[in-house]
């Protein structure tokens, strides 16, 4: 599959399969687009009249090297990665993350939350150590060989109940060299009870750093209140600040939210770039579509705008030496994650799993509190394992609307539980979601070639 477009004054083909990307001049890009559709006689007829500085010669050379291309691989390729499907279904799978809901309570009432006010549709309640502690040794029992082990201090808000955080990464760290395993932890937090001490804490134990800011402040205010409706960006900004620099403007986030509310999202993300964040995200709200702030389809053509806007300024920042990185921004065009992994994607519900704080077992932080995902519990085990295997056959191949997307080995099929919500099956596809995605493929793709350019 190739997917031709232009972007930012570059003609961009990628071979979707192969992951190839080529920037090509405008006569190569109307020839490669037409290349399947039409006969030779005629695209070399249009490419001539449409550029009366091409030759004849010339179209026949573009024509050679696009039969060089496809003998080694790298355009119109073929997919050669649906028989791994059966594969995947096949392979053992062992289990390398938990998302430990540290606590179901929150010091915010954050407006669009999936979690309500931490509790998840259920009772406020703060894991205690025991639990903490089974969940750890769940993990280490269930990670087969696999070494380097993960865990996300999650919640409502983790740091209500940061003892016991503490603790629990105490015990990780004192068994970790007899279970020869390495363990990675990361850290999400609204800022409210963010101090010295944590900030001290998390740069001596933690891998990642989640912070929870929407952007401008009146954007942040409005959605991101306290109990008594009161926004937070004046209280949490100078520590996020504080934080980033402690740790060197590296293995952080700050980690955003847009709605309906701000369409104009990119305004947001520069402001954060703006205040000396170097390490930024912004995800699409996921809501009930009936809520106010709820993004709609109608939302699309602003919302992809923003997001040429965006991945245009990043390249001119880059260039003057003042460049930032968005997550969605992020892609390796030589390396990245092995094809099993951009098949099946982020392992929800079979390599990785939430824990809430009395224990039981989830696919993910988005389906706790649904009965119906309710896999088991870290003292007696997956008990319903015809759900695991449901989401083990969930994959980019499963999904019926993923087959003619071009961007489908970089999303491995987007976010089940997104799907879940939107359509009630987790191989269900969120359109709205999908027309994101390619927009953000796109514009990654463009600043790789910029930067290519730039530094050639």
């Amino acid at each position: 599959m190739v997917h031709c477009y232009k972007n930012n004054g570059y003609n961009i083909v990628l071979d979707s399969n192969s992951g190839s990307v080529h920037a090509v001049d405008a006569a190569a890009f109307d020839v490669i687009k037409n290349y399947e559709k039409k006969s030779r006689e005629e695209i070399k007829s249009e490419v001539l009249s449409a550029y009366p500085e091409v030759t004849e010669s010339d179209v026949e050379e573009i024509f050679e090297d696009i039969e060089a291309l496809k003998a080694e691989g790298k355009l119109f390729s073929e997919d050669s990665f649906r028989e791994l499907e059966l594969d995947i279904q096949a392979r053992p799978t062992v289990l390398k993350a938990l998302c430990l809901h540290i606590a179901h309570d929150c010091n915010l009432c954050c407006k669009y939350c999936f979690a309500g006010e931490g509790e998840y549709k259920g009772d406020r309640s703060l894991m205690s150590f025991e639990v903490g502690k089974r969940a750890l040794d769940f993990l280490i029992e269930n990670s087969g060989t696999r070494k380097n082990l993960e865990v996300d201090f999650f919640g409502g808000e983790p740091l209500m109940n940061f003892e016991v955080v503490k603790q629990l990464v105490a015990y990780a760290r004192s068994i970790e060299k007899e279970k020869n395993k390495n363990f990675r932890f990361t850290l999400t937090t609204n800022g409210v009870l963010l101090d010295d001490e944590v900030m001290e804490w998390a740069n001596r134990e933690c891998y990642n750093v989640v912070l929870s800011l929407d952007g401008r402040k009146e954007t942040n205010d409005r959605m991101r209140v306290s109990k008594n409706n009161k926004g937070c960006y004046d209280l949490i900004l100078p520590k996020f600040q504080k934080m980033a620099e402690s740790r060197k403007q590296q293995g952080y986030y700050i980690r955003g939210t847009y709605t309906r509310y701000n369409t104009d999202f990119s305004n947001d993300i520069l402001h954060l770039a703006d205040l000396g964040f170097e390490q930024l995200a912004m995800e699409p709200v996921v809501a009930d579509p009936k809520m106010d702030y709820a993004l709609r389809e109608e939302d699309l053509p602003v919302l992809k705008e923003q997001y040429d806007i965006l991945a245009k300024e990043m390249c001119k920042r880059s260039r003057e030496g003042r460049g930032f990185t968005f997550f969605h921004y992020m892609i390796d065009l030589e390396g990245g994650p092995c094809i099993y992994k951009r098949i099946s994607g982020c392992g929800v519900g079979t390599d990785y799993m939430a824990v809430t704080p009395w224990g039981d077992l989830y696919p993910c932080h988005q389906f706790v509190g649904d009965d119906k995902f309710l896999l088991g519990n870290v003292f007696d085990g997956v008990k319903n394992t015809e759900l695991v295997r449901e989401f083990k056959l969930c994959n980019v191949y499963s999904r019926k609307a993923c087959q003619d997307c071009f961007a489908k080995l970089y999303c491995s099929g987007g976010c089940s539980a997104n799907a879940y919500h939107r359509t009630g099956a987790i191989t269900g596809t969120c359109e709205l979601s999908c027309e994101l995605h390619r927009r953000r493929v796109e514009n990654a793709i463009m600043i790789k070639v910029d930067e290519m350019f730039r530094n050639s």
